[in-house]
Parts: C-alpha cells; structure tokens; sequence
C-alpha cells in the first residue's frame, strides 16, 4: 500500500505534535514553518495531566514529566496577598493520576521535534492552501512557486491563520476581547508559591519553573493596541503595591525580556474543524483566551485525535466530530474566566472574592471540581465510539 502524504502547515507546539502523531501512525509527513525554527523563546506554560496524556501518545510525556517543574501548592490570591482559595498538589495528583507540570515553551517545542526527528522541517517557506480537495482529489498546498499535493493538510498556522480565511471565507474571523496580556522568565531570587493573585488592576500569575526561575504572566483591561515604551514600567505601575514578591520579580526581568500581546478570540466557532482534505487545530481552529492554561494543551489534544479518528470509517471528518464540541466549551469556560478575574466593578469583584472565599472554606476541593471538564480527558483508543467528548479513566 502507498504511503499516505500528510503536509503540516506551521511548527509550532501544535504542528509539531500532528507531525509526531501522524508519523507514528504510518504517515510520510513534510512540515513547513514560515519563519526561522526554533523561533522566539516564548515564555512559560502550564501542560495539565489532559496535555500529559495527549503527549504520552506521541512519546513525549515522560520527557516533559522529567523535565518540567511540577506545580506545588498554591491558590488564588486577593492583592494585599490574603487568600481567596487553596489548591493542592497531591488533591491534583490523586484525582487526575498526574500532577500539573510548568515548562518554558522553547524546551516542550525542542521535546515536539525530537518526537518527530524524522519529519523533514523546512523553515523560513510559505506554505498556503490552495486547494482543499475532496474524496476524489488530493489537497494542494503552494509552496513557494510550486504546488504540493497530500492526503491531508494540517493547518496549524495560529491564531491569525491564512488556511481559516481560505476555507471558510464568510466567517467573521477574529474580534478584541479589551484585553492584553504580559509574560516573562525571570531567575528565581527568592521563594516563589504558585498561584494566581486578582485585584483592581488586572490578574497576576506566577508559576515556578526548573531551574530556579520563574515564570510570570499578567493580564488587564486594556484598548486595543495600546502599548507602553517600557513594559516593565507598565507592569510595575500596574502592580508594582501587590503583595510580595510581584514587585520584586517585575523588577528582575531584563530590559525587552517582557511581551505583551493583545487577546482576541473568533467572533464565532467555526462551523467544523476542517473542510475537504485540510484539519485546522491548535490557534487556527480555536484560539481562545489564556485564563484556563488551555491553549497548548487543547493543540496537543487535536493532534492526537486527528491522527486517531484518520484511521476510522469518517476520516478527517471524524475529526470535526471528536473535537468540535469540547473545544468550544473549552474556549467558552476561558473566556468566562477571564471575565470573572477582570471584572471592573469594584461591587462586583467585592461580590466575587466573598464568594471564593466562602466556597473555598466550604470545601479544599473547589478549585479541582472546577478542573474537572476540562482536564478529566483521556486520549482515543481503539474503540471508536470513544472518541468523541471526554473520556473515562480507561484504567
């Protein structure tokens, strides 16, 4: 039998996991990434045991397992740095067989490649679907001032993705949500406790990392486009009278180290997760916002999927079945996090945080009963009437 050709379009996390998952299921898979690779260091991300399981099916979970910092106790936190609620690391552990693992992004895309070492990478080249076939035809893919013909094509070209636009040109595409995000890395100068803090101005994470650093996310309401000449300034403006040690780790980021980035999410699901011969997944299916530490995780999970339902009676299709409906409950509940953290009515944030403290004293297991749509996922196995949705421990 022919070997089944596969094209992967953009070799980030995503990209990088269908081009492992593909590979490992037989397929000869080419992946294209328009810039340079390795690109940008990125920051931090959280990979929750939903993530750690999609990543055992590509043969990279135990890598990211020893690798990665598992997160401690934490909680979240009010500004002057009273608690709201608690978490606990071995609640985490003992209901969903793994912890919850923090790693910086560059490190997980170096262990997605060495996973898929024997995909040809060709960076810095344009990839754009030009063509998505159908049951009859094969897709198109130009690259360059050539054509590449596959099976399939993934498209995993990100939040503003070329191949969306192309497959579904009447979708409206992206909106702004009103607000903006920072990240950094910075070493670790002193004890830092996991957890995120919610105050007047906006939300702070801090998440420890191996190697005695620390990573550092912020959000806030914001105009659209609004950017500050020094971001560290703006951080410590913002933040600067939080409880410790936010101050303290603002101040240790490098001059340029901070990125910020605006979040905007699509005006509407996409009606399916492919059309003809090309899958969307990761960003360019459903981008969504970062308040659930979702993002990645959901790209991991598509990709494991996709090359699973490839190998049932539906086919890509199949594919659109299994994902659709949990991504867009996944990108509803972030949104509606973010929504809670950056609520700008000083009532309605007294209201919430009087609310938190009461359901986080009633019981420890709050935050985990809140986990539990989203993180309670096992990845596909032989039994095709599974794949759809979460799964049961199959153990």
């Amino acid at each position: 039998m022919e070997q089944r050709r596969a094209i992967v379009i953009g070799a980030g996390l995503g990209g990088l996991a269908a081009a492992a998952a593909l590979h490992r299921r037989g397929w000869a898979v080419r992946l294209h990434e328009r810039g340079p690779w390795p690109g940008p260091a990125g920051a931090g991300l959280a990979m929750m045991p939903n993530a750690l399981r999609a990543l055992d099916a590509v043969g990279a979970g135990d890598t990211v397992r020893d690798l990665a910092a598992i997160q401690g106790d934490g909680g979240l936190r009010r500004a002057d740095g009273r608690y709201l609620a608690r978490t606990s690391a071995a609640a985490v552990q003992a209901r969903f067989g793994d912890p919850m693992v923090v790693l910086e992004r560059a490190r997980l895309a170096a262990i997605l490649r060495d996973a898929a070492a024997d995909v040809p990478l060709l960076s810095s080249t344009s990839a754009i679907v030009a063509g998505a076939g159908d049951a009859e035809h094969p897709a198109v893919v130009r690259v360059g001032e050539g054509d590449e013909e596959a099976e399939l094509v993934v498209a995993a070209d990100g939040v503003h993705s070329a191949a969306r636009a192309v497959l579904f040109p009447e979708h409206p595409g992206m909106k702004p949500t009103g607000w903006t995000a920072w990240r950094f890395v910075v070493d670790a100068s002193v004890a830092v406790q996991a957890g995120e803090t919610w105050g007047d101005a906006g939300v702070v994470g801090l998440v420890p990392l191996a190697d005695d650093r620390t990573y550092v996310y912020a959000a806030a309401v914001a105009p659209v486009g609004e950017r500050a000449a020094d971001e560290r300034a703006e951080l410590l403006r913002r933040f600067g009278h939080w409880h410790a040690p936010i101050r303290r780790l603002i101040e240790s980021a490098e001059t340029g180290s901070v990125l910020r980035g605006d979040i905007a999410e699509l005006a509407a699901p996409l009606p399916a997760l492919h059309h003809g011969r090309v899958a969307l997944l990761g960003d360019a299916a459903h981008p969504m916002a970062p308040f659930l530490g979702q993002g990645a995780c959901q790209a991991i999970e598509d990709a494991v999927v996709l090359a699973h339902a490839l190998d049932g009676p539906d086919g890509v299709a199949g594919y659109t079945a299994a994902r659709h409906g949990r991504t867009t409950d996944v990108v509803r509940r972030s949104h509606r996090m973010g929504a809670l953290a950056l609520l700008r009515s000083p009532v309605a944030r007294r209201l919430r945080d009087a609310l938190l403290k009461t359901a986080g004293s009633l019981s420890s297991d709050t935050a985990i009963r809140q986990l539990m749509p989203v993180v309670d996922w096992w990845p596909p196995t032989g039994d095709q009437a599974k794949i759809s949705g979460a799964q049961s421990d199959p153990r």
